[in-house]
């Protein structure tokens, strides 16, 4: 009989999977003809019910094991009755029916249902109940609802086999975060061409979600480190080779080093791309300007033609790795302090010159770093920048008009070394009252071996402009 508080029955279709029979020994889970416990249940939802339930099945629940050794001491097979209260009478009847259970295989059916069963169980002290409850809810997955539900439980539970539940929540170490993103960089920069660009697109996107910066800079400064040294090592293999190996050893192991540094070089490129995105470079910018063995290896291994042939996209690969620092730079998303920016455009200028053979083939790229080169020196003091303008020079064609970015940095120069300041109401580079222009200006209309013939004949006995002019290379009417 199943009733309210109020005595409205209850319809049993509610309750079905609840009190359907279940066999053990031939017993049938509330039976009226075999029962010899009648155990009237109670529940907060105000359901009352009875169920002719049998001794031999409560008795594989201690919490029931425990009541009955009294009361079935008191005489002999006269039917008992028992009395429970339960918070939830679903989940307690279907936790009794358990009890005729042989099995408990495919007896759970959601995350839910089997935490409402664990609960019961746990209070019933049904030991054999609890730990299928366990074993189930460690071996199928949750929502993210059903994880909260899962902590919850688990946490005001307190029983045997909570720790195996919930060893997917808790990291082996402080380190777990950090080895894994560390994991995934390295998969990232590492996976074959065929599905590369997806692999590095999905990680990306993880590392801008993650919550901590602190952590993504240290992972991407750790593999920003590894990847520079490797290159490091394969241009050093090449360009000071141990000698005391026979040649054709040496000359493999150049080859060696020279393709590691490739791969690796297309690594590091993607890694630095991550670490401007993410605003995480300022510490690996102030790395790269200090790299002056390294660039003094590029310069002797751009400088021959076999690293051509052996290397074609190296140039390409360490000048598009400094374009991205040094645009970052000037752009102002990394403020690098002045000593940071003289040392990255002192130590990477000759690595830009001497690459310049394979111009045509990166143009575009050669054309912005050239570009962004010259907008970090006239952010220099006055001095620095009369040092490291002379070798842009090298940036010149025999055609004033393509580089214009050259001949407006000279200008600028010229214009603060010369303490004439702008107005709003005179052209730029304007001439003063002076008989003789203060500086030399580049225009559009006029070549740059035309502009140094004319200062060479006008300001021969300048000592400042002749000083200029003897470091850029300009004499007897021939431009650098």
């Amino acid at each position: 009989m199943v009733e309210t508080s109020d005595g409205a029955p209850v319809c049993r279709k509610r309750l079905r999977p609840a009190l359907s029979g279940c066999g053990v020994d031939g017993l049938k889970f509330d039976d009226p003809l075999t029962g010899n416990v009648i155990l009237h249940v109670c529940a907060e939802s105000g359901i009352n019910c009875d169920l002719h339930v049998h001794k031999e099945a409560l008795q594989r629940s201690k919490f029931f094991a425990a009541r009955l050794s009294d009361r079935w001491g008191e005489g002999g097979g006269a039917i008992t009755r028992l009395f429970v209260h339960c918070k939830d009478a679903e989940a307690y009847i279907q936790t009794l029916r358990l009890l005729y259970a042989k099995d408990f295989n495919g007896i759970f059916k959601s995350v839910q249902g089997a935490l409402a069963i664990l609960e019961v169980a746990a209070e019933l002290l049904y030991d054999e109940c609890v730990a299928a409850c366990i074993r189930y809810l460690e071996a199928v997955p949750w929502t993210e609802e059903e994880e909260a539900m899962v902590v919850e439980a688990m946490g005001r539970l307190q029983i045997d086999g909570a720790d195996d539940v919930l060893a997917r929540l808790r990291p082996v170490s402080e380190r777990s975060v950090e080895d894994m993103l560390e994991g995934l960089v390295h998969v990232a920069t590492h996976s074959p061409q065929q599905n590369g660009p997806a692999v590095k697109a999905f990680v990306a996107k993880i590392l801008s979600d993650y919550a901590s910066r602190e952590c993504v800079r240290a992972v991407l400064e750790k593999a920003f480190n590894s990847s520079l040294k490797s290159i490091k090592d394969g241009v050093e293999e090449y360009s000071t080779p141990v000698v005391r190996r026979r040649h054709d050893d040496i000359e493999a192991l150049q080859k060696q080093g020279l393709h590691m540094a490739v791969v690796t070089g297309r690594h590091l490129l993607w890694i630095v791309e991550r670490m401007i995105e993410l605003r995480v470079a300022d510490n690996a910018v102030v790395m790269w300007s200090v790299q002056a063995q390294f660039t003094e290896n590029l310069v002797r291994a751009f400088s021959e033609d076999a690293v051509r042939s052996s290397a074609p996209g190296l140039p390409s690969l360490v000048l598009r790795c400094t374009c991205r620092f040094s645009g970052a730079i000037a752009n102002g998303d990394i403020p690098a302090p002045r000593d940071v920016r003289a040392n990255l455009v002192r130590h990477w200028l000759p690595v830009i010159i001497v690459s310049k053979r394979d111009e045509q083939m990166y143009k575009s790229l050669f054309l912005e770093v050239e570009q962004i080169f010259l907008r970090i020196i006239l952010t220099l003091p006055m001095g620095v920048s009369q040092e490291l303008l002379p070798q842009c020079l090298n940036f010149a064609t025999r055609t004033h008009m393509n580089c214009p970015h050259l001949a407006a940095t000279f200008n600028t120069w010229f214009r603060r070394a010369s303490g004439v300041p702008m107005s709003s109401s005179m052209p730029a580079f304007s001439t003063p009252s002076s008989s003789r222009p203060a500086f030399p200006t580049l225009s559009r209309a006029t070549s740059p071996g035309r502009v140094a013939q004319s200062a060479v004949n006008d300001d021969a006995e300048d000592p400042a402009v002749e000083h200029v002019l003897v470091d850029q290379g300009v004499s007897g009417g021939r431009s650098g």
